[in-house]
């Protein structure tokens, strides 16, 4: 078969979704030697497109292949150049995610992967503009979508609650941590984002519904308890940033100095930003999985998260849960943790038997098997 893949997202550094697709193609390339794989991008410089060859081991693969489709302009892309593509070349699946194309031949079947239906849940913390192509766009292609895949039984359900989806066409998926702590020079990386010796760790986008301004007001609770320690930030202040989060460090004399933003990291440098935290705070109102808990564990620090449906799918007993609406709790919680040398070993311990129920070389065997039932 000839499978086309969206790969746009790889290499803009979009976090979750797009590490997602990386690694699905990755381990992909190790376990079909058989169909025929369309890697497609928009327009990109020479470098990046060696780059991202590179990053997934395909420079030796003949059946994958990275083809610059069109324009980078969205609607063009989903409109137009994508559709006409798998037409000339008569592609027999198309993987996407979330939004399909509108003009696809009807011999083209669709995939799309769903990461979370947050747009669907919280309205009210996205833009109105962003809120009209989801409500008009998402339907439809969950209409039009062949199979649909998501990333954990939680999304799954979600899909069908909203969306009345049948239940036999929709596929769990999972994501995984690729998580590897190679030998990397962590004064390297402290000194790279300004990381202090002891700090609470933060990790993702900052969107409302990533509900940061939970843990800044946690920190602030119990921030002269804990003198030495700093809360870091870490990701992009990209597209639907949370603004109340720089206000309400403004308000909070007593730890504005104390709150370091390091920007995006790089994924080589993720675990050893993770393993030198005291604590990694994943606080999300909503989420479709959770992948940042998995690589917190995988670098082997205690993880305290919100105690919403999909951080439980995915971290049963390895971590401390808090209601994210009660910042007292939230504090409580993260100040236990930082205090009992006690809780630590034990998260440590189930942690080790949790984070082994996920890879990403089994949830690409499961992708493969989808495209295989399309035969």
């Amino acid at each position: 078969m000839k499978i086309a893949i969206d790969i746009r997202n790889i290499g803009k550094k979009r976090t979750g979704d797009e590490v997602v697709f990386f690694e699905l193609v990755r381990h992909l390339t190790n376990i079909d030697c058989d169909n025929e794989y369309h890697l497609l991008i928009d327009n990109r410089p020479e470098e990046d497109i060696i780059q991202i060859k590179n990053r997934l081991r395909i420079a030796q693969k003949k059946n994958f292949t990275i083809v610059q489709v069109g324009s980078g302009n969205k609607f063009v892309w989903n409109g137009w150049m994508v559709s006409q593509y798998c037409r000339q070349e008569k592609i027999d699946i198309y993987h996407t995610q979330y939004i399909v194309p509108i003009f696809m031949p009807k011999f083209t079947k669709i995939v799309t992967h769903i990461h979370d239906v947050s747009f669907r849940v919280y309205k009210n913390l996205i833009s109105k503009k962003d809120s009209f192509f989801l409500n008009t766009l998402i339907p439809w292609s969950l209409r039009r979508a062949d199979k649909i895949i998501a990333v954990s039984q939680f999304t799954k359900e979600e899909i069908i609650k909203f969306y009345h989806v049948p239940e036999d066409k929709i596929f769990v998926v999972h994501n995984a941590s690729s998580m590897i702590c190679n030998d990397v020079n962590m004064e390297t990386i402290r000194v790279k984002y300004h990381l202090p010796q002891k700090y609470i760790l933060t990790l993702g986008t900052m969107q409302p519904r990533k509900n940061i301004p939970c843990v800044i007001r946690a920190f602030a609770q119990i921030a002269d308890k804990i003198p030495d320690t700093f809360l870091v930030l870490a990701g992009k202040k990209a597209h639907n940033f949370d603004e109340t989060i720089e206000k309400i460090i403004a308000d909070k004399v007593n730890i504005k100095n104390r709150i370091i933003f390091t920007g995006y990291i790089d994924e080589e440098d993720k675990c050893a930003v993770y393993a030198m935290a005291d604590v990694f705070v994943f606080p999300s109102l909503y989420e479709g999985f959770g992948v940042p808990i998995l690589e917190a564990l995988c670098a082997g620090v205690p993880v305290i998260a919100s105690n919403i449906a999909p951080h439980k799918e995915v971290a049963g007993n390895a971590v401390k849960y808090f209601d994210p609406k009660n910042i007292d709790q939230c504090a409580r919680v993260l100040y236990d943790v930082l205090d009992n040398d006690n809780i630590r070993k034990t998260v440590d311990t189930i942690a080790t038997m949790q984070k082994e129920k996920f890879s990403w070389h089994k949830s690409a065997k499961d992708l493969y098997m989808i495209y295989q039932s399309f035969l």
